[in-house]
């Protein structure tokens, strides 16, 4: 499951307070967990409390943890953060905001750290302006380490990585090739290439290929494909210093469908997803996504224990419920109320792109539950 990003706020006037408040609540809203703090001679205002130790100091114990966003002059944020600065791979997020909320700009970390997604967010939010210097960015290039950070990737080597970028800004094509599928079609500057050797045609190349498995599991199912791929990924960096491989763990997310009667609880979904869970020798963050029926987009159960566990609900119409292909068992009075003969079990299977079945219907507690391993593919949209 991916980890919500932990955003400090500061802010040190009393009008930049009231828009602190107003960040966190929105921020909040995207999965984000918020903090907010301001001066010790405003503590108090807004609900918000100031720094329990000197602030460049205090900044300096979160730096790399946390990101931050600073509501006032963009010299004062420098002068706390500049300590602290290593590198785009390390350093936190940061941005700054003017008190009245009219401009955002991410300052540090765009890409690794997210500072441009949450700029984005702001702006959606509170319709402040992101002011976006990033050269990818501003002229809608791809950018691999955005990519790879998006589909959890393993950069092997980050010197490719800013000259890679530059290519792709010079329109200089780079060639791609991937092991596993793609969600969404190649974006300008990058062109296909149907194996790893054809790479060396391009200036440069990007290889996703797997990482190393020391059990011997295959868990997408490519077997020696899979090991070979890796090798002759191994063999072209050994040789080549212009392709970039990045890594992926072969490891899948597991999808929870889910169905319930209307008006269980949060507490009885709870209860029952951790004794599925301990029965499966799983644990609460290998599950990535929750899926059911449309009928249950509003549960407030189900949306609670989603929201405080951080993990996706997505919700399917009937129509693309039945269309799952595969024998499963059906009840009569399910299908009666909501058209779906087993809503837990399509759902699973429907959200996980047709992944492989772990668990079929199971019922705990009265709450049906399955569980499929999500088929891993690659996107190139954030």
């Amino acid at each position: 499951m991916k980890k919500p990003e932990e955003i400090v706020i500061l802010s040190f006037t009393r009008a930049g307070n009231q828009l602190n408040r107003r960040i966190q609540e929105e921020l909040s809203g995207y999965g984000h967990i918020c903090e907010g703090y301001t001066t010790p001679r405003l503590a108090g205002t807004e609900g918000l409390r100031a720094p329990d130790e000197d602030t460049k100091t205090w900044i300096g114990r979160l730096w790399g943890k946390k990101s931050f966003l600073f509501i006032g002059a963009a010299g004062i944020a420098v002068r706390y953060i500049a300590p602290w600065i290593r590198d785009k791979y390390t350093d936190s997020a940061v941005l700054v905001m003017d008190e009245k909320g009219d401009y955002v700009i991410p300052l540090l970390s765009g890409h690794m750290g997210g500072a441009v997604k949450i700029a984005r967010e702001i702006e959606r939010s509170v319709k402040a302006e992101a002011v976006i210097t990033t050269a990818t960015d501003v002229r809608e290039k791809f950018a691999v380490d955005v990519f790879a950070k998006n589909n959890q990737l393993e950069i092997t080597d980050r010197s490719l990585v800013t000259r890679i970028s530059a290519a792709v800004l010079e329109e200089e094509p780079v060639g791609f090739f991937s092991e596993l599928p793609l969600l969404s079609p190649l974006p300008d500057g990058l062109w296909w290439c149907d194996s790893i050797e054809k790479l060396s045609d391009h200036t440069y190349g990007i290889a996703v290929a797997s990482s190393h498995q020391t059990d011997g599991r295959t868990p997408d199912g490519l077997g020696d494909q899979k090991s070979r791929v890796c090798q002759d990924a191994d063999g072209m960096t050994e040789k080549k210093d212009n392709i970039l491989v990045l890594r992926h763990s072969g490891i899948c997310g597991i999808v929870a469908g889910i169905g319930c009667r209307k008006g269980t609880t949060k507490e009885q979904i709870e209860r029952a997803f951790h004794r599925l869970l301990k029965e499966q020798k799983l644990r609460p963050a290998d599950v990535v996504k929750l899926a059911s029926i449309d009928l249950k987009k509003e549960e407030p159960g189900i949306l609670a224990f989603a929201k405080e566990y951080h993990i996706p609900f997505f919700t399917y119409p009937a129509s693309r419920l039945n269309a799952v292909p595969g024998e499963m068992e059906g009840s009569d009075f399910v299908s009666k109320i909501t058209g779906v003969d087993n809503v837990c079990e399509r759902a699973a299977r429907c959200c996980s792109l047709d992944g492989r079945l772990l668990l079929p219907k199971t019922v705990v507690d009265g709450i049906t539950f399955a569980l499929a391993e999500e088929r891993k593919a690659l996107t190139f949209t954030v």
